[in-house]
């Protein structure tokens, strides 16, 4: 008899974060954790053959093999590049700032 262990398998979207225990036979890969588990019937968008994945926040191959208590998690595509969104976002403080100052002026000369 195969030893099982138990894992979870993690995705979440804007709207709510599902989180399954699935059962396995020790030795098993991500990708076969993501297959058993049937998370793809609840999140079609989820490919097993292609989804980029990690364990506890560090990114790993589908192949990996898991230990018991390993958390699966299925990472979306990011929507925007997270250097050019800080980017937008520092410019538009820096854009405020001087509004600021001059409404504050605006205000003071009373």
């Amino acid at each position: 008899m195969n030893e099982q262990i138990e894992v979870e398998v993690a995705y979440a979207t804007p709207e709510e974060q599902v989180i399954l225990k699935v059962t396995v036979e020790k030795g098993m890969d991500a990708k076969s954790a993501i297959v058993q588990s049937k998370i793809s019937e609840t999140f079609p968008e989820i490919d097993p053959e292609s989804a980029k994945v990690g364990v506890y926040g560090k990114t790993v191959k589908l192949d990996q093999v898991l230990d018991s208590g390993d958390r699966v998690e299925i990472y979306r595509e990011l929507i925007a590049d997270p250097k050019a969104a800080r980017k937008k976002k520092a410019a538009a403080k820096k854009d405020d700032k001087p509004k600021a100052k001059a409404e504050s002026e605006d205000a003071n000369s009373d």
